[in-house]
């Protein structure tokens, strides 16, 4: 089937953020203009890298035809998500093995979800943090939450004498918070019901006629995402801010970095606890930060 006449893919991990398996109908499958082999589905749990989160990865099998397709990356494209990958199986293709209109069986990487959960919702926890130490007036920027360095940008000033001052009180903030808890819940609302979720306002991004996505951590106001995250503020398990960066224009954070004073970006907290079996129990071997950039 033409990719342009296929139906949107629903995104089911948008009703159940916590999901590894369920099922599907395969719509098509396709080799890509860079010689890529996709499967589109009339549904995923699979989350395309986007929103500054990486793509779930995974299988998908076909028990009627009998294939088993490695999902490498995901990627969402007019409305559709491309499952890229190949063949358990090299002699296997597509004509002679994946049937459009078959049931398929789709399984995530359990442990990757975690960890992506993990660092998207520390970042929106650090965002908290920020209102409750005193940094409600940067405006919250692009977050990264991949593992090679997360971080969450922010555009404002913090003077230099602060800023190891506001590293400690976000990572003392951010810990207090885990250690409390608070359910994380995810919805598809009004406008005037998203506002409300997020304190009364929403980043002018929103169209004022659409129905945006809106994630809550715990009682603390939400903010549109169109992620996964984990079922409870706890989850996240432990924070340590180890700097805040600032750079010319922008101020970011994990740990933080700072340079120049005209906008502000902070890096995602440092995630410790064991994580993934055979994975260190600190997510990177680089601090992360917090920087205004």
């Amino acid at each position: 089937m033409a990719a342009g006449m296929i139906p949107v893919t629903k995104l089911a991990y948008f009703d159940n953020m916590w999901a590894v398996e369920s099922t599907a109908t395969l719509l098509s499958h396709l080799q890509t203009e860079d010689g890529r082999r996709a499967l589109i589905l009339d549904s995923t749990i699979f989350h395309p890298q986007g929103g500054g989160q990486p793509a779930d990865t995974g299988f998908i099998s076909g028990a009627a035809s009998g294939f088993k397709f490695v999902v490498e990356d995901a990627r969402l494209k007019d409305g559709l998500v491309y499952h890229y990958g190949s063949f358990e199986n090299p002699r296997d293709d597509f004509v002679s093995i994946a049937k459009e209109g078959e049931e398929v069986s789709l399984y995530i990487n359990p442990q990757r979800r975690d960890l992506n959960s993990r660092l998207h919702s520390a970042g929106h926890l650090l965002d908290i943090c920020m209102r409750k130490v005193g940094l409600s007036h940067l405006e919250p920027g692009k977050g990264y939450h991949f593992l090679d360095g997360p971080f969450v940008e922010y555009k404002g000033i913090i003077p230099p004498d602060l800023l190891q001052i506001k590293s400690k009180e976000l990572e003392k903030e951010a810990n207090a918070l885990i250690l409390t808890g608070g359910q994380v819940s995810a919805s598809v609302l009004s406008y005037n019901e998203a506002a409300e979720w997020c304190g009364g306002v929403l980043p002018s991004y929103i169209p004022t006629d659409s129905s945006p996505r809106i994630v809550k951590l715990g009682d603390h106001p939400g903010c549109p995402c169109g992620g996964t995250h984990v079922a409870d503020i706890a989850d996240i398990r432990n924070v340590t801010v180890t700097q805040i960066r600032t750079k010319k224009g922008l101020s970011k954070g994990h740990a933080a970095r700072v340079s120049d004073p005209s906008s502000f970006r902070v890096f995602d907290p440092y995630l410790s606890s064991p994580l993934v079996p055979g994975l260190s129990s600190e997510i990177s071997s680089e601090p992360k930060r917090l920087s205004v950039l």
